[in-house]
């Protein structure tokens, strides 16, 4: 059988394509995992942040996450509405905020440690192929330093 060569325009060829498509539906598959938890996927990613490393200030928290601090406000507020975090002015420094962890919100971790299992059974990937799979969008995670 010869070898043909894919179409380099074809859309189906495009890594930006597949990243993008990928990525809308990473959410699809989360949503029914995380709902049992009360999270949206966007609270899921404030979560395990703060999980790793609180308290921290709003700031450190969107940039952590790649995100706008405008995006993590309205996370943040949802979440302290949940009882899950709690927001305060540093004592040294009011116009920081720190964002802290309740213990319902460390409780929650318990609970969301089954989810990279679930989330593996139904993409159907070992934790091998996750962690591959990872590594293999390092670059394109907009956190990678280069050398210039």
């Amino acid at each position: 059988m010869p070898v043909t060569r894919e179409d380099p325009l074809a859309l189906e060829s495009q890594l930006c394509f597949a990243i993008v498509t990928a990525a809308r539906n990473v959410v699809s598959i989360y949503r029914p995992v995380l709902e049992p938890l009360g999270l949206t996927h966007p609270q899921y990613l404030v979560m395990l942040a703060l999980w790793e490393n609180a308290p921290r200030t709003l700031g450190d928290l969107a940039e952590e996450l790649a995100f706008d601090p405008a995006t993590a406000s309205p996370l943040v507020k949802r979440l302290e509405a949940q009882g899950l975090v709690r927001r305060a002015r540093r004592t040294d420094d009011e116009r920081r905020l720190d964002i802290d962890l309740t213990e319902e919100g460390r409780e929650l971790r318990e609970r969301a440690l089954a989810v990279p299992e679930q989330i593996m059974a139904r993409v159907g990937m070992t934790h091998d192929e996750v962690v591959a799979l990872r590594e293999a969008l390092r670059p394109f995670s907009g956190r990678v330093d280069r050398a210039e």
